[in-house]
C-alpha cells in the first residue's frame, strides 16, 4: 500500500482534535467541585448528540514564520457522525471526515479527496474515538489505555493507542476540562511537540495576543481566568 499523502497525514493529526466530544459555545459548565472525576463521570458528561460545534484556536509554528501563526475557527459534528474542521483566519479551509473519505476544501483551489482505504490507522483513529463520542467505555478501552487524573473542575484524560501502527505515530492525546466543559486537546505524536487546541470557553480566555506560552498556560489551566 502506497504511504499516504502530506494532506493525509495533516487528516490524521487533526482527527485527534475532531473526533472528540464536541460542545456548543456557551454551554453551561458543572458546579466546581473537589471531588476526585473518575472515566465513567467524565465520558457522561462531554458526550454531546450531534449536531454540535464549538469554537477552536491554535498556533501553527514554521520555520518560514517569524512568529506562530494563529489559526482559528471552529469543529463540527454533523449528523451521521461526519468530522468538520472549519479554519475562519488567517485563511479559509475546511476539512471533513466521513465514513469513506476525508476531503480538503480551501478557498480558490480544487477540493482533494482522500479514501479512508489509504490510511487504516486514521480509519482506526476514527473508529477509537466514536466510541468516545458515544460515551462507550468498552469500546474505547479496546482502541486505548485510558487514565483519568484531577477533581472534577479540573480533570485530565488521557488516551494512547494500542494499535502498534497508530502508536507509531500517535503517542497520546490529553483532553483536559472543567465539569461539562472541554477547553483543550493536547496531541502529542510519536516524536516532536505537542500540538495543543483549545475549545470553548478557554477560547475566550486566551484573547488576541496569546503566544505559545500563554496558549500552554490556558490550555494547563495555569491562570487566573
Amino acid at each position: 500500500m502506497a504511504r499516504p499523502t502530506r494532506a493525509i497525514e495533516r487528516a490524521l493529526a487533526w482527527l485527534a482534535l475532531l473526533a472528540v466530544p464536541l460542545v456548543t459555545a456557551g454551554a453551561p459548565v458543572a458546579a466546581s467541585t473537589d471531588a476526585a472525576a473518575d472515566i465513567d463521570w467524565v465520558l457522561a458528561r462531554i458526550v454531546r448528540p450531534p449536531p454540535a460545534q464549538t469554537p477552536f484556536l491554535e498556533l501553527r509554528g514554521s520555520a518560514m514564520l517569524q512568529a506562530p501563526l494563529r489559526v482559528v475557527g471552529e469543529y463540527r459534528r454533523l449528523e451521521g457522525d461526519a468530522l468538520v474542521r472549519d479554519v475562519l483566519q488567517p485563511y479559509r479551509e475546511t476539512t471533513t471526515i466521513t465514513d469513506d473519505e476525508v476531503v480538503i476544501e480551501r478557498a480558490g483551489r480544487t477540493a482533494r479527496r482522500f479514501p479512508m482505504s489509504r490510511a487504516p490507522e486514521l480509519a482506526g483513529l476514527r473508529s477509537g474515538f466514536g466510541a468516545l463520542l458515544k460515551g462507550d467505555r468498552a469500546t474505547l478501552e479496546r482502541h486505548y489505555e485510558v487514565a483519568v487524573d484531577g477533581p472534577r473542575n479540573g480533570w485530565v484524560l488521557t488516551l494512547v493507542p494500542r494499535d502498534a501502527a497508530l502508536a507509531a505515530r500517535l503517542h497520546e492525546v490529553v483532553l483536559r476540562g472543567r465539569g461539562a466543559e472541554l477547553r483543550c486537546i493536547e496531541t502529542w505524536p510519536a516524536g516532536g511537540d505537542a500540538q495543543r487546541s483549545l475549545l470553548a470557553g478557554a477560547v475566550l480566555e486566551a484573547g488576541d495576543a496569546i503566544d505559545a506560552a500563554g496558549l500552554a498556560a490556558v490550555c494547563h489551566g495555569d491562570t487566573n481566568g
